[in-house]
């Protein structure tokens, strides 16, 4: 790896975690670059998702303000995150890495959707619920599980997935959504990194300086993120979807 390579795969960390803090979808930055540095694929994809792990825990951290009286919600559906991300990993070391190239972009795309709807979506539901839930019932926890699988597998946009679920399913505003979904991210990311750890290929040059940048981003990516209004960060965080849906089905 040549130092331009080296500085191209830092500065993607600090895209990645800055982004991440704010809605997700990072992985569309590191990723890329390590690919095109020379890793494989796979190589590639399970070195960013142990790098990107300290961003976001800065992300995370930065949103601590925001999570306040979120800890009982974040138990129960932090349970369907690891579950699934332990699942999603050992899908991406055994199945074909094109397995998920069709779902993926309409996962998204439905995540946008969520995103942009949700204001009315929350008033129907509540209007139509005897008790509202705090954690969003069963089909939430589903939602989340599901969700957990994909970040487990490959993780791009698992931010705008989480936040469509969680804005959808539970009445808090976007900022404290977004605090949440950054809890379950860190927990997604964390469980596939264990299990790469321990039985995959990493390149653990990759891995220190996306973990470097990340750190970096993910701080910043948090103290931007908090200041924006919510139609603000709604419409970022649909611009991000859709680009990653250009981004994986164009290449």
């Amino acid at each position: 790896m040549t130092p331009w390579e080296a500085a191209a795969i830092f500065a993607a960390g600090i895209g990645a975690g800055g982004i991440n803090a704010v809605v997700g979808s990072g992985s569309l930055i590191t990723f890329p670059t390590m690919v095109s540095v020379g890793l494989p694929p796979i190589v590639a994809n399970v070195s960013n998702n142990i790098g990107l792990v300290p961003g976001s825990l800065t992300g995370a951290l930065g949103y601590r303000a925001e999570l306040k009286g979120q800890r009982d919600r974040l138990i129960r559906l932090g349970t369907a995150s690891v579950v699934g991300s332990a699942i999603g990993g050992v899908l991406l070391l055994f199945l074909p890495a094109t397995t998920f190239d069709v779902v993926v972009p309409i996962l998204i795309g439905l995540a946008c959707v969520l995103v942009v709807i949700q204001p009315r979506l929350n008033r129907w539901l509540n209007a139509r619920r005897e008790e509202p839930h705090p954690h969003g019932g069963p089909w939430l926890w589903i939602g989340v599980f599901a969700a957990g699988i994909y970040g487990g597998y490959f993780g791009a946009a698992q931010g705008v997935l989480l936040i469509g679920l969680l804005g959808s399913f539970i009445d808090e505003d976007l900022q404290r959504v977004n605090a949440a979904k950054n809890v379950l991210s860190l927990l997604v990311n964390a469980t596939a990194a264990v299990l790469f750890i321990a039985i995959a290929k990493v390149d653990w040059r990759a891995v220190a300086l996306v973990a470097l940048g990340a750190t970096v981003g993910g701080f910043l990516g948090a103290k931007v993120g908090r200041k924006l209004p919510a139609p603000v960060l709604r419409t970022f965080i649909v611009c991000v979807g859709l680009l990653a849906i250009v981004k994986l089905v164009y290449g």
